[in-house]
């Protein structure tokens, strides 16, 4: 079975159904999300009880080739920098068929396996985690220590059986930062915990995301419940998704060689 790409449910064939089902089955979580149009920020925030001084700061930073060769390839490299808590990283390949992946990476601790569905579509992703001290990313960005020593064996192993052309983890460009809000919440009226991630770009522009995450066997019960709540809320639903990460590679890949604001 070949890897699936992203596709809009109304698109899906019989076949590409049960494919959907196969896949979901076979990860570890669902994430439900929701990108909010910009101009609909203020009414939501306001709509949901969401109070942006509670927010964690974050500050993200992608490697990739000036020209987003990984990209192209599907596979996203990412360190992380989080307010009152140790760096972390992750190399990301999207789209995956969980039952394709080597025992070796599945198995391994750190390895998370997800579909992410949003109004429209669904694309399933392995993402192999890694925890790091407080100051190994800033140490990266600033040129004293080379990006591979960010990341652990297993994920530099991950890296290189998915990357097609010969590109080192020291020869990618450091894309961003970016800075980054989340909010966890509980809105009331509502069982679950939301998570609300405000991506602030350098040229002014924001996306405003909502998820909440579920087994994959409750898709469909928290899907169906999440979107009536936020209907009833006021929440668009309506609005064209927006994919943080690619707004961000290619926003920062016009700017490589610039100084980052920091």
């Amino acid at each position: 079975m070949a890897a699936p790409t992203k596709k809009r449910i109304v698109e899906l064939s019989d076949d590409d159904l049960r494919q959907l089902v196969d896949v979901v089955k076979g990860s570890d979580s669902v994430e439900l999300k929701l990108t909010v149009p910009e101009e609909h920020h203020r009414s939501t925030i306001s709509g949901l009880g969401m109070d942006p001084l509670q927010a964690q700061i974050r500050q993200v930073y992608f490697f990739d080739t000036p020209d987003l060769a990984l990209n192209r390839q599907g596979v996203v490299v990412r360190a992380r920098r989080v307010q009152g808590r140790g760096d972390d990283t992750v190399v990301k390949l999207r789209p995956v068929v969980p039952d394709h992946l080597p025992d070796a990476f599945r198995r391994a601790p750190g390895m998370v396996v997800e579909v992410d569905a949003m109004p429209g579509g669904w694309v399933c992703s392995a993402s192999y985690k890694g925890s790091l001290g407080t100051t190994d990313v800033t140490q990266v960005a600033s040129g004293t220590r080379p990006i591979r020593k960010l990341f652990s064996k297993g994920q530099r192993a991950f890296y290189e059986s998915h990357v097609t052309d010969d590109i080192a983890l020291d020869d990618l460009s450091i894309l961003g930062p970016i800075f980054v809000l989340k909010l966890n919440f509980r809105p009331e009226g509502y069982d679950r915990k939301l998570v609300a991630e405000a991506w602030l770009y350098p040229d002014g522009s924001r996306i405003l995301e909502l998820s909440t995450k579920c087994p994959p066997a409750d898709m469909l019960n928290v899907a169906v419940a999440s979107r009536l709540f936020l209907s009833e809320r006021g929440v668009d639903l309506s609005g064209e998704q927006q994919t943080k990460t690619r707004t961000a590679l290619e926003f920062f890949a016009q700017h490589v060689g610039e100084p980052a604001e920091t």
